[in-house]
């Protein structure tokens, strides 16, 4: 069976990289890996950390690209790929312009296609833009849908998925993420805990430790739909709990302009709060489990967060990951300034709100996702 992995960013490597790493060990499979590079740095990075060389690198970004060039690019790149090498199978995972022209092509080609992390949804088009419609799009393709979680599964249901096509697996981030943690943190981080005041080891939970410690307020945010004023408001928040007793707010902050711009002009300079560039994933591993309470509007960080027993609030007003809501794992907060804030001051000053989220169950995997969906792929 030849099975070609399609991916460009650094988030579909992360998720991704556990699932190539099983495939080319798997006896019948030929198996190789093809990069869009959407993202060339941050993606490089994941496959430094992974060991994986691409068979074919497409290194399509370029500077101010909008969503139809890149879209253009990999239609017209990726296609001798697909005719060079003739796969079987085709993966790709969750929602980039990467994904979505990737499951066209196998349609044109008449290619079977897996989609990794299926059947997430918001039911709102613009919430988040443009991963929305990428997914349904390669939704609307999938030979395969690899849920990650009963909720997603039944997502697809609702869409008359014929349930023999729709296999829960769990999440592949937890299977790179039980790789990645293991390995030594990183002298960077340690470094800057060091510096920042902050022990090595977690904090013991108790009020007298957790709550009167120096404690790191992990923040990541650079999501297309909250640019502009949503931006604004986050930034205007970190800057009210900065100003809490023994904070440390660590924010690495994306490479995007409409990112930079804000962040430096309301952020940069100020006590308690350090900005960082983009972390590589492994650091960013580390600092996580160093965190004592995240603010993300990221994707996956809502789903290795909870893995870690860090309470996580979502700057976003919906989120295609219900389940930890569900679960109490994470809290939706959206991007108005003094909710940010409430909530926020709420972890950091309640020990039993605290230790509700701290202590909830992570609902996305066991670290075995891969092998459900090489074994699903063998049994087709």
């Amino acid at each position: 069976m030849k099975v070609l992995s399609v991916f460009g960013t650094r988030p579909e490597a992360v998720k991704m990289a556990p699932l190539v790493k099983l495939l080319k060990e798997t006896a019948g499979i030929e198996s190789r890996v093809c990069v869009t590079a959407q993202h060339r740095q941050m993606l490089d990075q994941v496959l430094d950390l992974f060991n994986i060389t691409p068979d074919y690198d497409l290194d399509l970004m370029r500077e101010n690209q909008t969503l139809s060039e890149l879209s253009a690019s990999i239609f017209t790149n990726l296609e001798p790929v697909l005719i060079d090498f003739k796969p079987d199978w085709v993966l790709a995972q969750g929602d980039t312009t990467t994904v979505a022209i990737t499951s066209l092509l196998c349609y044109y080609h008449k290619i079977k296609f897996g989609h990794v992390e299926a059947g997430l949804r918001t039911h709102d088009k613009w919430q988040p833009f443009p991963e929305e419609i990428n997914r349904r799009i390669a939704g609307a393709v999938a030979d395969l849908h690899f849920a990650p979680t009963e909720w997603s599964k039944n997502n697809l249901l609702k869409e008359s998925v014929n349930p023999e096509i729709i296999k829960v697996t769990g999440n592949t981030v937890i299977d790179a993420l039980q790789f990645v943690s293991k390995q030594e943190e990183p002298k960077e981080i340690t470094g800057l805990m060091k510096k920042l005041g902050i022990s090595n080891e977690k904090q013991e939970t108790s009020k007298n430790s957790l709550f009167t410690s120096h404690r790191l307020l992990l923040v990541t945010a650079h999501r297309r739909e909250n640019f502009g004023a949503g931006m604004e408001n986050i930034c205007k928040a970190l800057l009210e709990l900065s100003k809490e007793k023994d904070v440390q707010i660590v924010y690495p902050v994306h490479l995007n302009p409409n990112v930079q711009e804000p962040v430096n002009r309301l952020l940069k300079n100020v006590d308690n709060i350090t900005l960082l560039p983009p972390l590589d994933y492994l650091p960013l591993v580390h600092l996580m489990k160093h965190a004592t309470l995240i603010l993300t509007d990221s994707g996956g960080i809502q789903e290795e967060a909870p893995a870690f027993g860090v309470p996580t609030l979502v700057l976003r007003e919906v989120t295609e990951r219900p389940e930890g809501v569900e679960a109490g794992t994470v809290k939706l907060v959206g991007t108005e300034t003094a909710k940010i804030t409430s909530e926020a001051k709420k972890l950091l000053s309640d020990e039993s709100e605290y230790q509700k989220m701290s202590k909830a169950a992570n609902p996305y995997g066991d670290g075995h996702a891969s092998e459900r969906i090489i074994q699903a792929l063998l049994n087709y």
